[in-house]
């Protein structure tokens, strides 16, 4: 069954975080600190309200960055910097992925709401630049997040991605029905799948799923 839909792709995106690395590597875990840190200092706020808004912004804005920026006007690019100054030690390169997500036939992109300097030190951690073709972040789409649609057509008429002819991995579930109205295939990377018919696919392990389908 999961053959077919995928014959005819073309164009292959992935988010970065929690989608090309294990979500039980928890390497999030200190860029949310991080951001909660931030929160505090602009705020004023103690760690549990900074904690709270970092979360509130994250459900009505798609990210904490949009929340600081519609109700702070903060600087995008001294956050982005901040936040992703982390420890990548936890990640390990993975081969076999990366052989994986290379066969795919045509042109294979990450799309993350982080900085693309920081996916670009993921990849590198996990051995899986030379797997693919370019990196976009929040950046490329005027720190617009996913799930916003403008955020997707930005970045998509950047790359030059046909809908028609993509698929998308990702591990947030919100963030399938935009690329899942344009037309591309979608792919639930995660432990769980998430509910919403807009949601195609669920991949409980990336690699597994990647050798199960024939993309001709």
């Amino acid at each position: 069954m999961m053959k077919r839909p995928f014959s005819s792709v073309r164009h292959w995106v992935f988010d970065l975080d929690n989608t090309l690395y294990s979500p039980g590597v928890r390497l999030f875990d200190q860029i949310e600190r991080r951001m909660t840190d931030f929160v505090m200092r602009v705020t004023g706020s103690d760690h549990p309200e900074a904690d709270r808004l970092r979360k509130t912004w994250w459900h009505l804005h798609g990210t904490t960055l949009a929340g600081l920026m519609a109700e702070h006007s903060i600087d995008p690019e001294q956050y982005l910097i901040d936040v992703h100054d982390i420890s990548f030690d936890a990640l390990t390169p993975d081969p076999h992925l990366a052989d994986l997500i290379a066969a795919l036939p045509g042109r294979r992109i990450v799309y993350t709401n982080g900085s693309a300097p920081y996916a670009a030190q993921v990849l590198r951690a996990r051995g899986l630049e030379a797997a693919f073709d370019a990196i976009y972040g929040v950046e490329h789409a005027g720190y617009r997040p996913k799930p916003d649609p403008a955020a997707f057509e930005t970045v998509f008429a950047l790359d030059g991605t046909d809908p028609r002819s993509a698929a998308m991995f990702e591990d947030d579930p919100r963030n399938l029905a935009a690329p899942f109205a344009m037309g591309m295939r979608t792919v639930h990377v995660a432990p769980e799948r998430g509910a919403g018919d807009h949601i195609q696919h669920h991949a409980p392990d990336l690699g597994a799923f990647l050798r199960g389908i024939d993309h001709g």
